[in-house]
């Protein structure tokens, strides 16, 4: 298995970019399961979001869930309350409005995303795995774009959510997009 060595801004541990491991569905799988049973009927989706759910793409090796709820504002207590019994950290928007983010283990194990079904960002978040998954081409250029001949430095920026990734994520979302109205506010 490949690796690529960086540092968890969170955690300001040493982390891994890793060959896709196909055991990360099971291990979103289980995760959900135990997001469902702790923060009960609030939650009414639940997605497989991130690198780790693309089969084939090389990933950091934490899995990003997506839980989705009908409204934020009435759910957060619950959620905070179901998740913090899961172990994880709350850490609010975290920087992107409408959004609930917890994070669990050290080393980082779990990232979870949670917004409102529908809306944009819910939306972007689909179209983004979604093309990568069924585009080959989409998923091999977005691989090279994080990490071939990347120095640490910016492998560590990229794996952060830095500019590149996001400029990255703009294409692709663009090109897998019907029309600018599939991710307009709904």
């Amino acid at each position: 298995m490949a690796k690529h060595p960086g540092r968890d801004e969170a955690s300001a541990g040493s982390i891994e970019v890793v060959d896709y491991d196909p055991e990360w569905p099971a291990l979103f799988e289980a995760e959900a399961e135990r997001i469902r049973a702790a923060c009960g009927r609030v939650v009414v989706e639940i997605e497989h979001i991130g690198s780790t759910s693309v089969p084939g793409l090389a990933a950091k090796p934490i899995i990003d869930i997506m839980p989705g709820v009908e409204d934020i504002a009435g759910a957060r207590a619950r959620l905070e309350a179901g998740m913090r019994g899961l172990g994880y950290e709350s850490l609010g928007e975290y920087g992107i409005p409408g959004r609930l983010y917890f994070r669990k283990g050290v080393p980082r194990s779990h990232h979870v995303h949670v917004f409102e079904v529908g809306k944009p960002e819910w939306r972007k978040h689909l179209l983004f795995r979604d093309y990568l998954r069924a585009h080959e081409e989409a998923r091999d250029l977005a691989g090279a774009f994080m990490f071939s001949g990347l120095d640490q430095d910016k492998q560590l920026a990229i794996l952060s959510g830095g500019e590149r990734s996001q400029q990255i994520e703009k294409v692709l979302v663009h090109r897998a997009t019907p029309s600018r109205a599939a991710i307009a506010p709904g």
